[in-house]
């Protein structure tokens, strides 16, 4: 484990303020995005101009905004889980958030597996949970997973799709995420170098402030 859990429950006033400014598991698909042409991707700029703004006025700068079908997974989590250890066996145990104890980034962990593996919960739309049903995982939520595999230097992850109104056989899709060494240090390289321009671009941001209140003097 590369750090230690700060919050008790997500989504307590605790959970949101410790993850104020940091690379967290869900900004993983935006830092690494990329286009096919030459600049930044929109996603991975207005990334890293969120975390400039938390740090700067210690303000979440998120979108809390849920909508329907976000509030019910929320809602059939713990459903989701006791699916899962039926199913596979094993006990997870919820934890909050887990804070790198030297770099500005953390995760969420839908759940830890005895001392090797997580957990990570998706109830998502019927179609969706058909296409899951059908495929891989969508690149987006690997990107999560390989970022909580990092921080919580797990073996492997579990990504796990539930719907209840399938038919049994078909409510619950377990797929195991694993990383190899290479591509654990290629994601550490990559995370740390962004954290850079974050605090590049802060320190820009700062310099501003510097002459606006020495302007004003």
């Amino acid at each position: 484990m590369k750090g230690v859990f700060l919050a008790d429950a997500q989504r307590s006033p605790a959970w949101f303020a410790a993850r104020l400014g940091r690379v967290t598991g869900s900004c993983a698909p935006d830092m690494l995005a990329a286009t096919k042409s030459k600049g930044e991707a929109a996603g991975r700029r207005n990334l890293r101009v969120r975390l400039v703004l938390e740090r700067l006025t210690g303000q979440a700068q998120e979108d809390v905004y849920q909508n329907r079908d976000m509030a019910r997974g929320i809602e059939l989590e713990p459903e989701a889980l006791a699916a899962y250890e039926a199913e596979t066996g094993e006990v997870a145990r919820r934890v909050g958030f887990l804070q790198h104890p030297t770099l500005l980034a953390g995760c969420s962990l839908d759940g830890l597996v005895g001392r090797r593996g997580i957990v990570e919960i998706k109830c998502p739309r019927s179609a969706n949970h058909l296409d899951y049903l059908r495929g891989d995982v969508p690149l987006d939520y690997l990107r999560q997973c390989q970022h909580n595999l990092w921080m919580a230097e797990a073996e492997w992850c579990d990504f796990v799709s539930y719907d209840p109104r399938f038919p049994p056989a078909l409510q619950l899709k377990v797929t195991r995420i694993t990383m190899t060494d290479t591509e654990r240090k290629a994601y550490e390289l990559t995370l740390r170098l962004f954290l850079t321009e974050v605090e590049r671009e802060l320190e820009d941001v700062r310099r501003l402030m510097a002459i606006a209140e020495g302007t004003a003097a």
